[in-house]
Formats: structure tokens, C-alpha cells, sequence
């Protein structure tokens, strides 16, 4: 018989209401309290205990949590459910800064408890197709990767840039699906909307594999696009995570031998093939996955060190914006 784990969340923003609305659906684990201290939070967790403090979550005897406040409260937040014994999931990104991350990193190992992150986009349908396919080098060598992720500004977001917002969501799936780090990168970002944090970010990066990465980001855009494409040398996968399409491009076999044709489509066509996958919902897969992970068993839950390493990417893009120059990624 499976033990019954008891859970928590902290922070009822628009995530945080989700995390509860799924951990609510997951077998053998009981929600038995979240922390918020808005009474407005109150109409969203009907049925469940709201707390205005972690400790009194954390004396409900919880096994595991998740952290879905603001990202400026994660290193607190995050140190004292590791200090209590409590596995945790903490939303993307791990924390407000590198120093901060690598304390909550080091906190919960010197505790030996379970730490995550969630990086949601890893556990999207066509993201984890795609990851399968580039493991069995389906693609053959990589050589190159592009994300869009463009859309309206977010009124969810009030501390922080697009560059620690958005691209880390880019960050976090280039280093997984090419399993390989980030050695070098430039960066331009731009204010237009009047908000005193960036809202626009263009990267150019190459990878410790030598693949090269450009990721176009904004909160500026009247429509919401998120893609990621991955070239290589037998062609191109592009994962569209809106819809949890992905779609495969074969390099060309066949000759175009109509002139007009050939002038806009290229000397030779390939195969196009949009796969059939099942279309589970990414947070139903990231919180089962920590779940597993908490039970102890195979899970393939984002860890710590990722989330730092994705941490301090961000701010080398940063970094690489105010100087105008290229910056190499400490190995």
C-alpha cells in the first residue's frame, strides 16, 4: 500500500492556484494547507486550511511542498522548508540571483532533503518527444538551436525583467535537450514598455558542444509564441509548446525540377512529419515526477544545481547586455 503524502503550497498567485488545483487530482498525496497572506486567496482553495505563515504549514507535518511566491521570497521560503525536512519544489527561477540560489542549493544538501525546480516547459508534450528523439540521435549531429517565446506582457510579474522571467524557461530546455552546457554568450536587451526592468532580450550563444543557440524573447508582442527548433544533420525538429505539437522536417531527397517552385522552396524537398503523442498536461507531469521523487523513486524532476546553472546563464545574458560584449560562461 502506497503512503499517503501529506502536501503544501506556498503562494496562490496564478501558478500557485494551479499547483493546488493538480496536487488535488495527484492518488495518495492529501493537500492539507497553503500559505498566502491575501484573504482574497481565500475564494481559491475552497476545502483546503489557509495559513498566513510557513511555519504553520510546516507544523501541519507536511512531506513535501511547493513554492510558488514571488521569486524575491524563494531563498527565504525555501531555506526554511530545508531546515524542517520538507521536500520542495520551488517555481522557476530558483531565486532572484546566483548567491541565492547556491545557498538554498547548499542549505538543502547539508540537510539531505529533496530539492526541484520548476521548470514546467521540460515536462511539455512535444518537448519530451523531442528530448526522446535527439537521445536516439535521430537527428544525427546538432547544430543548432532557435527559440521564440514572445507574447503580452504578464501582469503576474512585478520583480523582476524579461531576462529572468522568460528566457530561463530557454535556458533550462537547450542545456537538456542538447545535454550540453552554455560556454559562451551575447546579449542585447531593450525597455519599451515604460517598466523600469527590460522587456525585450535577443541571445546569440554557443554551447560547450559547439552547437550554436539564439533565443528571441519579449513582453512585447500582440501574439503568444513559443517555439523551440533544433537543426541537425538529418533536419529539423520544431517543438510548438503552445498547441504540444511536434513537428519533424527531413532534409531534402527529392528533386524540384519545376523552376518557378524551386525559386521559393529550394532545389529539393524533404518529408514533413507532425507526430502523434499523447498530450498529458505538462504540470500534471512535472508534479508527478516530484512526487516520485519524494517517494524516493525514479523521477526525472529538475534538480538544484540545474536551476543554479540556469540562474547564473541569466545573468551572464545580463551581464552581456550592459557590456556589450561577449561573455564566457565559467566552466
Amino acid at each position: 500500500m502506497t503512503t499517503l503524502l501529506r502536501a503544501g503550497v506556498v503562494g496562490l498567485g496564478r501558478m500557485g492556484r494551479h499547483h493546488v488545483r493538480v496536487l488535488g487530482q495527484i492518488a495518495d498525496v492529501e493537500l492539507v494547507g497553503v500559505v498566502d497572506p491575501s484573504q482574497e486567496a481565500r475564494r481559491a482553495v475552497a476545502g483546503t486550511e489557509l495559513l498566513t505563515t510557513v511555519r504553520e504549514l510546516v507544523d501541519r507535518r507536511i512531506d513535501l511542498c511547493v513554492v510558488a511566491s514571488p521569486t524575491v521570497t524563494h531563498s527565504e521560503i525555501g531555506l526554511q522548508l530545508a531546515e524542517a525536512g520538507v521536500a520542495t519544489l520551488i517555481e522557476k527561477p530558483l531565486a532572484h540571483d546566483s548567491k541565492a540560489a547556491q545557498t538554498i542549493l547548499e542549505t538543502f544538501e547539508r540537510n539531505g532533503v529533496l530539492g526541484c525546480v520548476g521548470h514546467i516547459e521540460r515536462f511539455n508534450p512535444a518537448l519530451q518527444a523531442m528530448g526522446r528523439r535527439l537521445d536516439a540521435a535521430e537527428l544525427g549531429e546538432l547544430y543548432q538551436v532557435v527559440t521564440r517565446r514572445q507574447g503580452p506582457f504578464p501582469d503576474r510579474v512585478v520583480d523582476s525583467g524579461v531576462v529572468l522571467d522568460l528566457p530561463t524557461h530557454d535556458i533550462d530546455i537547450t542545456a537538456w535537450v542538447t545535454r550540453s552546457s552554455y560556454r559562451a554568450i551575447a546579449a542585447r536587451t531593450a525597455h519599451r514598455s515604460g517598466r523600469p526592468h527590460e522587456d525585450l532580450v535577443s541571445v546569440v550563444a554557443e554551447l560547450s558542444s559547439g552547437v550554436i543557440v539564439t533565443h528571441l524573447v519579449n513582453w512585447l508582442s500582440p501574439m503568444k509564441e513559443r517555439v523551440t527548433a533544433v537543426t541537425g544533420e538529418r533536419g529539423c525538429f520544431v517543438a510548438d509548446t503552445v498547441s504540444a505539437d511536434l513537428t519533424y522536417y527531413a532534409n531534402g531527397t527529392e528533386l524540384v525540377e519545376w523552376d518557378r517552385m524551386a525559386s521559393f522552396r529550394g532545389v529539393s524537398e524533404g518529408d514533413m512529419t507532425r507526430f502523434a503523442i499523447p498530450k498529458r498536461e505538462p504540470l500534471m507531469n512535472e508534479l508527478t515526477h516530484f512526487v516520485a521523487a519524494a517517494r524516493g523513486e525514479r523521477s526525472d524532476a529538475v534538480t538544484l544545481l540545474e536551476g543554479l546553472n540556469t540562474v547564473r546563464v541569466a545573468e551572464i545574458v545580463r551581464e552581456s547586455a550592459r557590456s556589450g560584449q561577449t561573455v564566457q560562461v565559467p566552466a
